[in-house]
């Protein structure tokens, strides 16, 4: 059951990731490097978190744009 519940929490996570990075672009806001963090699944039961691209000051003004 364990495995399983790990297994879905990385799934909605990838979700996560996918949708955001859609939604994103549709801003015209492109981030390289989106991914799960890896050391949050190295847990004995994984528990994603999302790690966001690192951006330039411009780009996180635009990200914050977004927000508004």
């Amino acid at each position: 059951m364990e495995a399983r519940h790990s297994a879905l929490c990385a799934e909605e996570a990838e979700d996560a990731v996918k949708e955001l990075r859609a939604e994103l672009a549709n801003a015209g806001i492109i981030l390289l490097s989106w991914g799960l963090e890896p050391v949050s699944l190295v847990r004995e039961a994984p528990c994603p978190l999302v790690e966001s691209a690192r951006r330039s000051p411009a780009g996180a003004r635009r990200l914050a744009a977004v927000r508004r």
